[in-house]
């Protein structure tokens, strides 16, 4: 007997050990799973893990919106996807992502985050469902998945818009405010500038 401990339950502790000791595991006792695993390892066939193929998409960090917690428990971060037109001033579709999953690059002034290929994202949209008696506007939600090769182009837009534009638009400003008369700026009185007081 050890010192210390009540008889009471040193008996209790003597039966637990015996029971542990005449009860096996049978083969019924495990998972399906892991009895193919040992009939494979058996055999001498050693199963491959698959490789799955990602996506990386980069984007701006200023894409990603502030953390919160869902009704379930679980952190989420929004993330907004920039309409492709340049023209069109709706609202910007958006998903949901483990904070976890983004990463800043190493420049810090960007994100990127890998997702399955074969995968898919539901992305929602506000559109205007109508109008209300009172003037505003009534909003509803388009929500559809998409494959994750698609989403990668959505958020990469930016990369396959037509850059030499900008350029022009740039000699054109340069014109155009050369042409800008100059207003003269009022001249500070000592007075003003160190602000003396009468």
């Amino acid at each position: 007997m050890c010192e210390g401990v009540h008889p009471f339950f040193m008996q209790k502790i003597e039966r637990r050990n015996d029971m542990a000791e005449t009860k096996s595991i049978m083969p019924g006792d495990l998972p399906e799973w892991i009895q193919e695993a040992e009939r494979a390892m058996a055999n001498g066939e050693i199963p491959e893990p698959k490789e799955v193929k990602e996506v990386t998409i980069k984007f701006g960090k200023g894409l990603v919106g502030k953390p919160f917690t869902s009704k379930s428990g679980h952190e989420f971060v929004e993330v907004k996807i920039p309409n492709a037109d340049k023209e069109d001033h709706t609202p910007w579709a958006s998903f949901v992502i483990n904070p976890k999953m983004i990463h800043e690059n190493k420049f810090g002034n960007g994100v990127w985050m890998k997702l399955p290929e074969d995968g898919m994202t539901r992305i929602t949209k506000p559109v205007v469902a109508g109008t209300r008696e009172d003037g505003r506007k009534e909003w509803s939600k388009d929500v559809k998945e998409v494959p994750n090769t698609e989403l990668k182009e959505l958020m990469e837009v930016y990369k396959t818009r037509n850059k030499e534009s900008l350029l022009g638009n740039l000699e054109d400003k340069k014109k155009e405010s050369a042409r800008q008369p100059v207003k003269p700026k009022p001249e500070k009185t000592k007075a003003a500038s160190k602000g003396t007081e009468i």
